[in-house]
This record gives C-alpha cells, sequence and structure tokens, in this order.
C-alpha cells in the first residue's frame, strides 16, 4: 500500500513546479510543507527532514553545499538551475553586480568564474564624511579592503559583497541565458560600480573595454543622475570622466557632463600603484603606460 507522501507526491511536484524559483532554503521547503499539509493529507508525524529526504530520493530535487569561511549553506535546487541563481538565492534582497553585471550586460568577452553578489548594508547615520586630501592619499596608498565571504559552487565561486545602502538604486529584473530571471544593477548602475571597485570587475584595463563597448547602448545621463544620488564620499565622478575620455568612444558633450560635479581634490583610479601619471583635467593619478 503507498504511503501518504507517496499519494501526495503528483501534488508536490505541481506546487513545486508553480513556484517562480528553482533555488530553495530549507526554510523555504519548511514553509513550503507547513503551507499544504493538510491538502496533502501528510502524516502529522512527517518531520520537515523526512519530507526533505523523500524529495531528494524520490523526485530532481537535489541538494548543494556551500561553505563559506565562517557557516555552511545547504540549497536545494528543483531541476536545471544556473549558478547565478544559487547565488541569488544566498542573502535576502541580493543582486548581481560588478563582472556578473558586466557579463550579463555583454560587457566583457570573458566569462568570469567567480560571481559577485551584493546584500546591501542597512541604513547608517551620517558619521564624518569631510575629505581632506591627506585621507585620500593615505586610503589609496595601501591595498583596496575586499570581501573574503567566498564559496566554492562547481567549477565557481560565489563572493558576497555588503556594499552600502542605496534603496536597490538601479538594480532591475533582467533574463539571464538560460532565461531565469536575474536581479542585476542595470548598465548605468554597473559602469558606476566597476567603477569604483575594479578589483571586482577584472581589473582597471576590463573596465575601460567595458566602457567601451556600453559606448552605443548607455545613457550619459542617467549614469550622471544615478551618480548624483549615490552622492559618494570620494570624488568616483573623477574616475568616471577619465574612462569616458581614455575610452575614446563618447562625445565630449556627454564627457563634459561628469566635469559639472565638484573637482576639489586629487584622486586614484585604483590602490596601491607603483610608477603614475597624472591627469589634469581629472585631478586623477593612474598608472603609467594605461
Amino acid at each position: 500500500m503507498p504511503t501518504r507522501i507517496q499519494i501526495a507526491e503528483p501534488d508536490i511536484v505541481r506546487s513545486i513546479e508553480k513556484l517562480e524559483k528553482r533555488v530553495f532554503s530549507r526554510t523555504d521547503l519548511d514553509q513550503l510543507m507547513a503551507a499544504n499539509r493538510l491538502d496533502w493529507r501528510l502524516a502529522q508525524s512527517m518531520s520537515s527532514k523526512a519530507f526533505i529526504d523523500y524529495l531528494l530520493q524520490n523526485t530532481e530535487l537535489t541538494e548543494a553545499h556551500l561553505k563559506f569561511p565562517n557557516r555552511k549553506d545547504t540549497r536545494y535546487l528543483w531541476g536545471a538551475t544556473t549558478p547565478f541563481e544559487v547565488a541569488l538565492s544566498l542573502r535576502p534582497s541580493c543582486y548581481l553586480t560588478h563582472y556578473s553585471a558586466m557579463f550579463l550586460h555583454d560587457l566583457t568577452e570573458q566569462l568570469p568564474k567567480t560571481i559577485y553578489v551584493n546584500q546591501e548594508q542597512p541604513k547608517k547615520g551620517h558619521g564624518d564624511t569631510e575629505l581632506v586630501q591627506e585621507r585620500i592619499d593615505n586610503a589609496f596608498r595601501n591595498n583596496v579592503r575586499v570581501s573574503n565571504e567566498i564559496a566554492t559552487y562547481g567549477d565557481f565561486k560565489i563572493r558576497v559583497l555588503h556594499g552600502m545602502n542605496t534603496g536597490e538604486l538601479g538594480v532591475i529584473e533582467q533574463a539571464g541565458e538560460a532565461g531565469e530571471m536575474l536581479r542585476v544593477t542595470n548598465l548605468e548602475r554597473t559602469l558606476i560600480d566597476i567603477a569604483v571597485r575594479p578589483v571586482y570587475s577584472g581589473g582597471i584595463s576590463e573596465v575601460l573595454n567595458a566602457y567601451k563597448k556600453a559606448a552605443e547602448s548607455v545613457s550619459i545621463n542617467k549614469l550622471t543622475a544615478l551618480l548624483k544620488k549615490l552622492n559618494y564620499t570620494y570624488p568616483y565622478h573623477q574616475v568616471i570622466g577619465f574612462y569616458l575620455e581614455r575610452s575614446g568612444a563618447y562625445k565630449e558633450s556627454a564627457i563634459h557632463l561628469l566635469q559639472q560635479f565638484p573637482m576639489e581634490f586629487d584622486f586614484y583610479l585604483e590602490h596601491k600603484m607603483g610608477n603614475k601619471e597624472f591627469s589634469p583635467r581629472w585631478r586623477l593619478y593612474y598608472p603609467k603606460g594605461f
């Protein structure tokens, strides 16, 4: 005689397939069983573990274990899923960013083996944001700080970033190569982010190439509007203006929009440069020969 869960299996499968996502946490599956236990006529004695174990053994549900430096995460996958979907399941309201967003917007010819997702920090009060040249010089004399929240998933690494709170400014939903819907920064926000953190974007040469490839589709008016809303303490508009000029792909009228921002300090294209040159137009140091 079939068990109750065996009888309910077709209904369970249909319920899962109706859901918009294909990657689940343990909590997701716990809630799914709790919400449908009566309709599926599951035994009250059936535990969440037994429910999941049955699905793993008898349906297309599989599990993936991701080991971060300070914890382990388990995700349950329904059918064919992409590494992007797994990455986006790891933190609430996170989104793809930097090199991953470059790839999705066709701004790189590389297939990045690290997937970058950003979970914004909670809103903070305004601290001491006074900017002085000495503080800038000291900060960029050292290595840039990077997130070590990294896990391996198949052939990929997933790095979780914790950027400043922007209210998810410029975050959109876009279809991936497999048709999956992905949360990702839009083109203009992506170009800003990769200029700010080239270390997460393949380096400054890849960033420059991305600016070249974006020239036909980006709105510099939209980019500058986003940049004003982001309201960075550091003058990253000088970096973006430099990339626009150096790419050779933008009209002078577009480049001039970045010169409308104040230029009160000397700034840097990246951290800890050796031999460097200086752009008077952008008050910007960049690696010699770049």
